[in-house]
């Protein structure tokens, strides 16, 4: 990946909708060569997907907490149990003192609590630590520099 696929994905990052020509120019290439780099970037699995990033609470999804999973086993195969839960936006193994760490999305606490209950039905886990979120000063994306 050289510095005009960074600053390919940086511009896509920023708006992804922008039309080919306008992409192009802002990274001194034309419309067609922008346009087969981002399908190059796309097939080599750089760029996972486009998507639109959207307001949770104006979804009414206005609760987010992380939530800490305990587990008896190694949790690495997991992954589709975490995933078979819709509220669930992420899910990560990890190291520490916990197993997986989650990030949910709700609009209540009490879905949220039906979350937890949920959790507690896939094999292995045998406790839970949720912390709710009270503001989000900032989320960013990954960057491409």
């Amino acid at each position: 990946m050289d510095d005009v696929d960074r600053a390919l994905i940086a511009e896509l990052q920023r708006d992804a909708a922008q039309a080919y020509a306008l992409l192009g120019r802002a990274v001194g290439l034309s419309a067609g060569a922008a346009h087969d780099r981002v399908r190059k970037l796309r097939e080599r699995g750089v760029i996972r997907r486009t998507t639109v990033e959207v307001d949770p609470a104006a979804l009414g999804q206005g609760v987010l907490a992380f939530v800490m999973v305990d587990s008896s086993a190694w949790m690495g195969e997991a992954s589709e149990s975490f995933a078979a839960i819709p509220e669930i936006q992420e899910a990560h193994v990890i190291a520490g003192t916990a197993s997986v760490l989650v990030k949910v999305r709700t609009a209540t606490t009490e879905q949220l609590q039906d979350v937890l209950r949920r959790l507690y039905a896939i094999e292995g886990v045998n406790g839970t630590q949720a912390t709710v979120v009270l503001e989000t000063f900032f989320e960013r994306p990954v960057r491409a520099d």
